[in-house]
């Protein structure tokens, strides 16, 4: 099945999703992601985004992949997904983006830190 056709699917469902969603489940068809994973009508369009770049960078998105999160608290955890960091550790939707962002960054430094030869 095609890209048009697989969208067809969803267009029958044209009265669950905006223009703006069915944008990001041509994008995720287009990139050959699991499009079944964000293509649910309770996903604003940025959540779907940032669901579907995970998955384009084959992250496990589960973690994230959530409506208590918004679209920005989704990008902090994929930035640290992507940092190979343990974002359990802020992966909680009572921290809001920046708190996320500010302890993903502490970690980051960590690692960093981890990482340097002792001279």
């Amino acid at each position: 099945m095609n890209i048009e056709q697989k969208l067809k699917e969803y267009k029958l469902k044209l009265e669950d999703f905006n223009s703006d969603q069915m944008y990001e489940i041509r994008l995720g068809l287009e990139n050959n992601v699991d499009v079944n994973i964000y293509a649910h009508p309770k996903f604003y369009w940025q959540q779907m985004r940032q669901i579907r770049k995970g998955l384009e960078k084959e992250l496990d998105v589960s973690i994230y992949a959530n409506p208590k999160f918004d679209s920005f608290q989704m990008a902090q955890i994929r930035f640290g997904l992507e940092a190979g960091l343990d974002v359990s550790v802020y992966a909680n939707p009572k921290f809001d983006w920046d708190q996320m962002n500010q302890i993903r960054k502490g970690l980051e430094k960590e690692k960093q830190e981890d990482y340097e030869p002792n001279i």
